[in-house]
């Protein structure tokens, strides 16, 4: 029985389920079917798939053609002392040359085994160079593909599962396509060349030889499409491995606040545990295809060295020419099983080809520009109109059901609601990161699906409840809101630094000022520092709408109140949507708007609604003690 990668695992895991006995009767449930873009067929092998790995090779057909040439030139070389091998052997064996004959019958073997260096060096250059350029133009258009999809496409798959595909998938592809593609080519030539040879030297040794080929063929055939299913299972495996490892390690601070390394790493264990099996199955096969077809080859070989000596004997052979008949025999079988594994090669490209089609041949239900474009600047006047809305991965869940509700321009306008009541989606779907199931959003009377949406999300300064920062320093994470960072002069960048109360801390706490890098995430800066940085981006491309997601939820009393100090004199001329999880945000605002189950269920002014005693609004106060 094979070795479960999970038993070796547990090996490790085992002080950790003695010391915790919470885990004890823990059993980790893996899934058995993976999450897949589109519907996770694996079709035979066509001529479109052919056609459409070709495609990716075009770009560098020279490259590859250069190659091929050099292959060529390669195949005939190799041929040629071959066949003047066995004459050498005759040579010396059966005639009378001199000395100086022999040398100079030397020389030329010589100089064709140094062209044959020189051809042999420049096709795998040639195809390696030509592999990078693949992979690398490959992992840009899946990644392009990817960054192109709406939210609710990475709402569905895990981050890991499409980072496998962008770069594990890519590089195997490329790879089938470039060097073993080149290896694959050479052992063709080299089993014609070879069969034309055998041929021209001995027809019936020949005609004996050949009948290796037949169930080399059928068996490869078999082989061959078993592989093609097996690899794409094995990537998805893998994908789902990957997603595990990166969501745990991005997540390591509240896996050891809970003590769960022992649980991550079994679920991770099993995980891998259903990867090894399928790994055990293609080894089985893979060790019984090349076992058949090595078996089947020597013993082809010394039936044939019997054969030969038969020809011999009969003076039907010399015996240089048996000499090079068996050299081309030896090229025929390293050709036969390069040609197996080639062909087992293509298949698995073609398995994880179908995993980046899915990707590349995916239109994103939300283009990333496209649209129309104002020439006026938007005044900032937005109507929610009979929107009905729920998440494409929970569609049987409603959020908002008849949602009406109006931001009028120019005005400060707070959400509240209890956690649930569809706050935050609100935001989402004026961001246009997701698109109502029916009704409509206006901006300025026009409807957001009609706008470019680069244009409308540039009008927009978004602050979400969770600071979010990229690795880099804090400039380039302040200039990330910039729609031309190029064009921002250091006077606007201490300005709207100054501005979030994010200027003092840079400039005073920080060594390298705004040079200072975050680390991943921001990890580096507080929570504190990190808000009031994602506040100077907003700010950094001076929005005429602010949409600000509890934006000082993170910030320590007195910041807070130097950022709303800041924030009245900025909010100034612009339409301003606070989304409020704490109720003490949203006193100053215009207006106050109380969701419910996805409706409006009150709205008015902070006095106004304090003032309705059956309100809803009084309700929250209450709870939240807010006075």
């Amino acid at each position: 029985m094979a070795l479960s990668v999970a038993a070796m695992c547990r090996n490790s895991l085992l002080t950790c389920f003695v010391r915790d006995t919470r885990y004890s009767s823990l059993r980790v449930v893996t899934r058995t079917t993976s999450n897949k873009i589109g519907n996770g067929k694996v079709s035979l092998f066509s001529k479109a798939e052919f056609s459409r790995l070709y495609s990716l090779v075009r770009s560098e057909k020279l490259r590859i053609i250069g190659a091929m040439v050099s292959l060529g030139i390669y195949t005939v070389l190799t041929m040629t002392v071959t066949y003047q091998f066995g004459k050498l052997v005759d040579f010396i064996i059966v005639t009378r040359r001199t000395k100086d004959d022999l040398i100079k019958f030397a020389a030329v073997l010589g100089g064709l085994l140094a062209l044959f260096g020189i051809c042999n060096f420049s096709r795998i250059y040639l195809m390696i160079v030509a592999g990078h350029k693949i992979t690398l133009k490959l992992r840009q258009k899946v990644f392009d593909s990817i960054m192109k999809q709406e939210v609710a496409f990475f709402d569905k798959y895990k981050t890991g599962e499409l980072v496998n595909r962008l770069s594990a998938d890519a590089s195997l592809v490329s790879q089938s396509l470039t060097s073993e593609l080149g290896d694959g080519l050479k052992s063709v030539l080299m089993f014609g060349s070879s069969i034309f040879m055998t041929f021209y030297m001995s027809p019936k040794l020949a005609t004996f030889g050949m009948l290796i080929v037949p169930p080399i063929v059928v068996f490869a055939v078999y082989y061959g499409r078993f592989v093609k299913k097996i690899t794409r299972d094995i990537q998805d495996g893998l994908s789902r491995a990957n997603a595990i490892a990166q969501e745990n390690i991005s997540n390591i601070r509240t896996v050891k606040a809970f003590s769960n390394e022992c649980r991550t790493m079994q679920s991770y264990a099993s995980t891998l545990d259903e990867i090894f099996k399928l790994m055990v199955t293609e080894s089985f096969r893979k060790g019984t295809f090349n076992t058949f077809t090595s078996l089947t080859g020597q013993g082809m070989f010394f039936s044939v060295i019997f054969y030969g000596g038969v020809l011999i004997k009969n003076n039907a052979m010399t015996f240089g020419e048996l000499s090079s008949f068996l050299m081309f025999m030896v090229y025929m079988g390293f050709s036969i099983t390069g040609m197996a594994n080639f062909y087992s090669s293509i298949n698995k490209s073609v398995g994880s080809s179908l995993r980046l089609w899915e990707i590349l041949d995916r239109v994103p239900a939300i283009p990333v520009s496209g649209g129309l474009v104002p020439e006026e600047e938007p005044r900032g006047h937005i109507v929610f109109q009979n929107v009905f809305f729920s998440y494409p991965t929970r569609s049987h869940i409603p959020i908002f059901e008849d949602l009406n509700l109006e931001i009028s321009e120019g005005n400060i306008t707070a959400l509240v609601g209890a956690s649930g009541s569809g706050k935050s989606t609100v935001a989402a779907i004026l961001l246009r990161l997701y698109d109502p199931n029916s009704g409509a959003v206006l901006l300025d009377g026009i409807d957001i699906s009609e706008l470019d949406p680069m244009w409308m999300r540039q009008q927009i300064g978004f602050v979400g409840q969770e600071p979010v920062l990229f690795s880099g320093t804090i400039r380039d994470n302040i200039l990330f809101g910039a729609s031309d960072p190029s064009s921002v002069t250091d006077e606007e960048l201490l300005f709207v630094a100054k501005e979030a109360n994010c200027l003092d801390f840079i400039m005073n706490d920080l060594a390298k000022g705004f040079d200072t890098e975050v680390g991943e995430r921001g990890l580096l800066l507080s929570g504190g520092q990190k808000q009031r940085v994602a506040i100077a981006r907003a700010l950094i491309k001076n929005p005429k709408i602010l949409l600000l997601d509890e934006a000082t939820s993170a910030l320590d009393s007195e910041s807070e109140h130097l950022v709303h100090d800041a924030m009245e004199r900025i909010m100034r001329g612009r339409t301003v949507l606070t989304i409020a999880h704490r109720l003490s945000t949203i006193k100053n605002a215009d207006e106050i708007i109380v969701l419910d189950k996805g409706r409006v269920a009150q709205k008015g002014s902070y006095k106004q609604l304090l003032e309705a005693e059956t309100g809803l609004f009084r309700k929250l106060i209450k709870h939240q003690a807010i006075v």
